[in-house]
């Protein structure tokens, strides 16, 4: 059986493409500007557990869409984790910062429930991220 995306990460977020490696998710938070890179590996859970090229990759594809979505979204900061102690799957977070923003400074999980996007919002930020031309990034 080959990759399968985890449980917590199919329930929170929304697709919306791929790189050669990762997916894209949007997480299901209108909140923030949240995305998560998933690499489509089976059975990884760290950085570490990835070969070199794939981690190589890994950090390339990270780069690509934190570029993308720093310009798109004007971000002030931009956070990027893989924590993984309540989802084991590797999973690499990409959240853009704004000191207005219901967390700032601190970090943003537990802070608040989720707000899910709504359609049109949703519909938006997948127009945003397409139009933002990333390198190696399909919507597909």
């Amino acid at each position: 059986m080959g990759f399968e995306l985890h449980p917590d990460l199919a329930r929170d977020g929304i697709y919306l493409g791929r790189f050669s490696l990762c997916q894209v998710l949007l997480i299901n938070d209108s909140a923030y500007p949240w995305f998560v890179l998933v690499p489509q590996r089976k059975n990884i859970r760290d950085t570490i557990d990835l070969t070199e090229s794939d981690f190589d990759e890994l950090w390339a594809e990270s780069r690509a869409l934190s570029v993308a979505i720093m310009k798109v979204f004007e971000g002030e900061k931009l956070n990027v984790a893989a924590l993984g102690n309540i989802t084991p799957q590797l999973h690499l977070h990409h959240v853009v910062r704004f000191a207005s923003d219901p967390a700032w400074p601190g970090p943003i999980w537990g802070v608040q429930p989720l707000t899910p996007y709504d359609e049109g919002r949703l519909f938006e930020i997948r127009s945003l991220i397409t139009a933002a031309k990333i390198p190696g990034f399909t919507d597909q």
